[in-house]
């Protein structure tokens, strides 16, 4: 199930279970650093990016407070996905 995790002014579009806060931000920090050759840890692997996702189609979202503001569009993004019934949850 697709969903969005955002952290500051970055975020991701994620296929997978709604995570709970620890997983979110053990995804966080996975994801931030880009790491050649790196490999996932087993208990994260049920996460992938995804690239191309409706936003109709999202059912989960979370938000980890960042160092950096929202970008207005994924302000936006929330403020819609919201006003259709999902909880955004914070983290």
């Amino acid at each position: 199930m697709p969903g969005i995790l955002v952290h500051g002014d970055n975020h991701f579009v994620v296929r997978g279970p709604e995570p709970d806060g620890a997983t979110a931000m053990a995804l966080v920090k996975q994801w931030s650093v880009i790491q050649i050759g790196g490999v996932t840890p087993p208990g994260l692997r049920a996460w992938q990016i995804s690239t191309r996702e409706f936003r109709e189609n999202l059912e989960w979202a979370i938000v980890i407070r960042g160092d950096s503001p929202m970008t207005s569009a994924v302000t936006l993004l929330l403020d819609e996905l919201s006003g259709r019934g999902l909880t955004i949850r914070h983290c």
